[in-house]
């Protein structure tokens, strides 16, 4: 962005002003920034579901619980548990040209034009950019070395629409690599936080302080209280913690 600086008021030390301003500016960047953003709204259908909506595209992650009422744009699933690639809900809200991106073994049940994905990778469409970020638990198994969710098999995306990042973090319990997302100045982040197959309460508020979004949701929160989350979170950050009943919806 470029800004043009005029004075026109008579009487004013000129480099002082200029430095003055150069100063306000240098602590304001991100606010100059913002003025070029679209709001971003999300809405969280339940589970892990969310329908986002940005700049004139309508955006489901993980479709399976709530209403759908509109088509998709783009539609990004974690991992091929039933309750995360729901190949009925997908069917019902894609069209011929969604872009839908899964990891390979979600990609084969859904079928048709399917983006495969894999942690690492980017796709971008218009303004709008999907990378996979590493999924995975460490601390829980189906049975001894046999977690529910192994390394490799599903994905969290970091979306970036317009400047603004926004992170679901797909079934998994607090890893390595979340600490690495604290450079990419995450806006908003989803994380699960109902324990068993994913991070509980205490879990998830550790990741939630690691990564430092400004803005975090929890979801996938089963019957656990979302209240032990806001006050792990809100007594050792500045993060805001915005607890939604699905259905409701947040702007941003």
């Amino acid at each position: 962005m470029e800004v043009e600086i005029t004075f026109h008021q008579r009487g004013i030390d000129r480099n002082k002003s200029a430095k003055s301003l150069i100063y306000y500016v240098e602590l304001n960047s991100e606010g100059l920034g913002d003025c070029e953003m679209v709001n971003i709204a999300v809405k969280w259908l339940g589970h892990a579901s969310f329908q986002i909506t940005a700049d004139g595209k309508n955006i489901y992650i993980d479709p399976y619980e709530g209403k759908y009422l509109d088509k998709a744009d783009i539609i990004l699933v974690t991992h091929s548990h039933f309750d995360h690639c729901d190949t009925s809900k997908i069917k019902a809200v894609r069209r011929d040209d969604t872009l839908i991106i899964a990891p390979a073994e979600c990609a084969s049940k859904i079928g048709g034009r399917v983006r495969a994905i894999k942690p690492g990778e980017k796709i971008s469409v218009d303004n709008v950019t999907v990378e996979a970020v590493h999924s995975y638990n460490v601390r829980r198994f189906r049975s001894p070395g046999n977690p529910f969710h192994p390394k490799g098999f599903g994905v969290g995306y970091l979306m970036t629409i317009n400047g603004r990042t926004i992170y679901h973090a797909g079934d998994t319990d607090f890893i390595p690599e979340m600490r690495d997302l604290k450079d990419r100045k995450v806006h908003l982040a989803l994380l699960p936080s109902g324990g068993t197959y994913t991070m509980d309460n205490p879990e998830a508020a550790e990741a939630a302080i690691a990564i430092n979004p400004q803005v975090v949701i929890p979801m996938h929160r089963w019957d656990t209280d979302p209240e032990e989350f806001r006050r792990k979170v809100e007594k050792s950050s500045k993060i805001k913690v915005v607890l939604l009943k699905p259905g409701e919806k947040y702007e941003t």
